[in-house]
């Protein structure tokens, strides 16, 4: 079952994809911190299966560069991770590396979501030509190139459910009938990640496509995984304030977390990127009183009902929801790519610690594994993460076509 990762970011469709066994040939993305992150996965796989993890451990305890760590791994493994912008002039030379990847073997599925800025609402809210000039638009063209090229026999597209509305719904008409003339039945449905194993609320628009002539249908999606609660996903990582990191070896608080899904694998005893941000101390005042009026009264504190001396502007009458706090006894609202430029939307529940989430735990929400490792600067970590497909969700997806009477 092999698999193109289009439009692959930090690589959470191909993660939960590999996880059910299938093949990653290739991914292509074009931000350069994403693709080290894929580059450092693809070692963690190939070590792993040498049975020489000890080497990848050692570069998370930072006994070795990424350039030590990279020179242990085959260079045609490195060489999966294309890192290129998908546009008209790049494509060509895309597909010529893609076909050295791919070989003589047919491509079993393509899978990617590209860039949904275009079809979100808040990017649409802030354009005031509500994005219908944006390129992004149209990028769903170069997926169907692929498409028309590599001739999968499925595929997986995923996006916001913003593409559905887009324009007064001309952009999903034309997705459909551009996927339909490339020879594909396309089906979809709005896909809440809770109901996957994701301690989050995060609805997404996932798009199924098959080759005409194939008996196949949109899948039913039943799931009896129980979904953990934050304070459950939460409860074995120590306890830190604004601005403390702790990672290293044996820093975990528990034995192990048995009740989160594998999010930590067993045995498992490495922990990183359990850092918290910086914040000066109106953002903590603020921080705290917003963690209180849940906890006490239940609700969500509003911008215009902060103390004068923490207010940092004048406008009381829109965007009043500008902090907010995660709830533990519950999931997470949407973790998105803005969590990298502050941490005002994701405060943590706990009134003690006073901050905003760490990088682990966005990704723990997220539902990355722990040996999940998210390359270059903090911002850099979280951006990556707020983009990304929830590898759990994406396994069930994985899991469901592997299970149908399709022979892939």
């Amino acid at each position: 079952m092999r698999v193109i990762d289009l439009f692959a970011g930090a690589g959470g469709l191909s993660e939960g994809f590999r996880q059910e066994g299938f093949d990653i040939l290739a991914h292509v993305e074009m931000d350069k911190s994403a693709c080290n992150t894929l580059r450092t996965r693809e070692a963690y796989y190939y070590l792993k299966e040498q049975n020489e993890i000890d080497k990848y451990k050692d570069y998370l305890l930072g006994n070795i560069s990424r350039e030590e760590l990279y020179n242990n791994i085959p260079l045609e493994i490195l060489n999966k991770v294309i890192e290129k912008e998908i546009n008209n002039k790049t494509i060509p030379q895309i597909f010529n590396e893609l076909d050295v990847l791919v070989g003589t073997e047919e491509v079993d599925l393509i899978i990617g979501g590209p860039p949904c800025q275009a079809y979100s609402t808040a990017g649409i809210s802030r354009d005031p030509n509500r994005m219908k000039n944006d390129p992004r638009n149209y990028f769903y063209r170069y997926y169907v190139r692929f498409l028309r090229k590599y001739q999968p026999k499925m595929f997986v597209f995923e996006n916001v459910r913003g593409i559905l509305s887009a324009q007064e719904g001309k952009v999903f008409k034309n997705i459909k009938r551009n996927m339909s003339n490339a020879g594909y039945k396309v089906d979809y449905r709005i896909l809440n990640a809770s109901n996957f194993g994701v301690s989050q609320l995060r609805e997404r628009v996932i798009i199924i496509g098959w080759k005409k002539d194939l008996p196949f249908d949109y899948p039913e999606f039943y799931t009896d995984i129980e979904t953990p609660v934050i304070k459950t996903l939460f409860k074995d990582l120590p306890k830190i304030q604004s601005g403390q990191s702790l990672n290293g070896l044996n820093q975990y608080t528990d034995e192990n977390n048995n009740e989160i899904n594998g999010i930590r694998p067993f045995d498992w005893n490495i922990l990183t990127q359990h850092i918290s941000r910086p914040n000066n101390e109106k953002d903590l005042n603020i921080y705290k009183l917003v963690a209180e009026a849940w906890e006490k009264e239940g609700k969500l504190l509003k911008y215009n009902e902060l103390p004068d001396e923490l207010k940092t502007h004048k406008n009381t009458d829109t965007f009043l929801d500008r902090y907010k706090n995660v709830k533990y006894n519950t999931f997470s609202h949407t973790i998105v790519a803005h969590i990298s430029k502050d941490g005002h939307y994701y405060i943590h529940p706990d009134i003690e610690q006073n901050r905003s989430l760490t990088v682990r735990e966005a990704a723990r929400i997220q539902s990355f594994p722990d040996d999940f490792y998210f390359e270059d600067s903090r911002s850099a970590a979280f951006k990556q993460i707020g983009n990304a497909v929830p590898p759990l969700m994406a396994k069930e997806i994985a899991k469901k076509l592997k299970s149908t009477e399709l022979v892939l």
